[in-house]
């Protein structure tokens, strides 16, 4: 299965314009089953979601699954889930994530028939200590649920790679990162956006989509990754399970 994260940037291109049909034809030029994306509220005051759901629907198959308290709006603080095709089942969490600025995670269980897995899908705050206890707190959240093939991905906002990065709490359980320049998207430089799996293996054929029209859309290029979430080949080890 094709995974995707993006950071739409509110659907604001590189060339300061607000073009919601941009960011449709860069999902469209994707084809993943399950996108994750940042930034897709407005800011302020209601918080309306900015994209035609309709044209996403027409343009991409992708339909969203609504995380947003508010009628017209898409995400749980700007995240939100696009899926190809209709769950056979659906069971959410959203999380309040710890931190400076008020930042937030959505578990999904999804299952489209050929057996469950899990989404976890977030926006990490721009501060190294906000980071360091949202990763934990999403650490903590995966040692209650109960387990099944899990994708962690999103705008994890870290450009660290050393010692230092505040994502290294999730190596024991994900494994060994391979980050992947995705920020700015013009020329990028920084591996802000991830995109993680458990068990170990079950992630792979992680890229950027660059392309011009990507370059162009948004100031963060979508991060994609193949996932054997069906378990082929897989095996749910008790060793990777965090312990208390």
């Amino acid at each position: 299965m094709k995974v995707a994260t993006y950071n739409i940037h509110k659907c604001r291109g590189t060339d300061g314009r607000s073009r919601p049909d941009r960011i449709i034809s860069v999902l469209r030029e994707i084809g993943a089953e399950v996108v994750a994306l940042q930034e897709v509220d407005r800011r302020f005051g209601s918080r309306i979601g900015l994209l035609d759901l309709e044209a996403l629907r027409e343009e991409t198959g992708l339909r969203l699954l609504a995380q947003s308290d508010a009628p017209d709006g898409h995400g749980w603080h700007g995240n939100a889930l696009l899926v190809a095709r209709e769950p056979r089942s659906y069971r959410r969490i959203r999380i309040r994530l710890p931190g400076v600025e008020p930042r937030g995670a959505i578990i999904a269980d999804l299952d489209f028939g050929e057996g469950p897995f899990r989404i976890i899908a977030a926006h990490f705050g721009l501060l190294r200590r906000s980071r360091l206890s949202q990763a934990g707190a999403l650490v903590t959240a995966f040692g209650w649920l109960p387990p099944m093939p899990t994708v962690l991905l999103g705008d994890l906002n870290e450009w660290r790679i050393s010692r230092r990065s505040s994502l290294n709490v999730f190596e024991p359980l994900f494994g060994e990162a391979h980050p992947l320049p995705s920020f700015p998207s013009r020329r990028p430089i920084f591996p802000l956006d991830r995109i993680l799996g458990w068990p170990r293996g079950l992630v792979h054929g992680l890229a950027v989509h660059d392309t011009p029209l990507a370059r162009k859309a948004s100031d963060h290029l979508p991060l994609t990754a193949e996932a054997d979430v069906d378990g082929h080949g897989l095996a749910l080890r008790q060793a990777d399970l965090p312990r208390g």
